[in-house]
């Protein structure tokens, strides 16, 4: 049997048929298997002479089966390095890169920029209470603007936020009526609108508020100035035109000289040389007083910008929906902007 046995083994060619020997000889049907059960039929004086022969066998085949696996282990981690050879020499492959999308770029850039002017960045929930987002802001609830077609209700007291304005708000309750506050509030804002080149019910503002003693229409002007000259360019102008707005007063809405005609006039501004850029004004005395701060000794002023509509004209950029198409031909081109 021993010689039988390690005849097969040697001829064996892979770890199959290594295996289908081993339990031919070893297992629990094997042939020397087998012998050792018969042992209990032979005499006292025969089974040691058979039991030192079986373990002589068994340790015989065990060493030639361990010898073999090994060999086509390492014959098998040869193959497989053959096979997965790396050619170094081969050019890497390109990984392609991501870029910031233009709105978060416009978003750091105007952030950067006013926080040079030391503002700071305040944030608040996008799922808003109707008394911050309109009673606080001096909108009633009889008030036209709070037409519910123009908003997301969830609720009748629970809404999604239809500007950043109710940030101010919980920044001046949370100040206790201690001055200077002066911060920005970009997010994300909801409203019940048609989506087509100009408008969609989901859009990015940028708010500004500050207060303290003496402050003037003169400083709102001269802040925004300064936005528009850093944003645009140093040879923008600016041009404030009376507007109403439920929390300011007075109101102006703010024009930029055109991007692309320097104020001459042209198809983009329609001939006008301006173009219309966001909303401010003086803050309303009843919005201060609600809020914690007395009217009669502090003041202050407050604008709102659409961050696409600034990206819009900085980028000349001519349909909103791009910004979420997810279409990789618009955003590669602000890869390096």
């Amino acid at each position: 049997m021993r010689q039988a046995a390690l005849g097969e083994l040697e001829q064996t060619a892979n770890q199959q048929q290594l295996d289908e020997l081993r339990v031919k000889y070893l297992g629990k049907k094997g042939a020397l298997t087998e012998i050792l059960r018969g042992m209990g039929a032979l005499s006292a004086e025969e089974r040691p002479v058979i039991g030192q022969v079986a373990n002589e066998v068994r340790a015989a085949i065990e060493g030639v089966i361990s010898a073999k696996q090994e060999e086509y282990r390492k014959a098998e981690t040869a193959n497989k390095l053959r096979a997965e050879t790396i050619d170094v020499t081969l050019p890497g492959r390109p990984v392609p890169l991501g870029s910031v999308h233009p709105l978060n770029k416009v978003i750091q850039e105007v952030e950067d920029i006013f926080i040079g002017m030391g503002y700071q960045v305040a944030e608040g929930p996008e799922v808003e209470q109707d008394y911050y987002n309109f009673e606080a802001l001096n909108l009633p609830k009889n008030h036209p603007a709070r037409d519910m077609q123009d908003s997301f209700y969830i609720t009748e007291e629970i809404l999604m936020r239809t500007h950043t304005s109710p940030v101010q708000v919980r920044t001046m309750e949370r100040m206790k009526g201690e001055v200077p506050v002066k911060i920005i509030c970009p997010g994300k804002v909801y409203r019940r609108d048609d989506d087509d080149a100009t408008h969609s019910h989901v859009f990015t503002q940028i708010e500004g508020l500050v207060i303290d003693r003496g402050i003037r229409m003169s400083d709102l002007k001269g802040t925004l100035l300064q936005f528009v000259r850093e944003m645009f360019g140093q040879e923008t102008k600016i041009r404030m035109r009376p507007s109403f707005f439920p929390f300011t007063e007075p109101s102006a809405e703010v024009d930029v000289t055109c991007m692309m005609c320097g104020g001459s006039g042209c198809r983009t501004c329609k001939q006008s040389g301006w173009l219309e850029i966001l909303g401010s004004g003086m803050v309303h005395p009843r919005v201060l007083e609600m809020s914690g701060y007395d009217p009669n000794i502090y003041s202050g002023f407050a604008f709102g910008m659409g961050v696409e509509r600034i990206a819009m004209l900085k980028y000349g950029i001519d349909d909103i929906r791009h910004f979420y198409m997810n279409d990789l031909r618009f955003l590669r081109q602000f890869a390096r902007v």
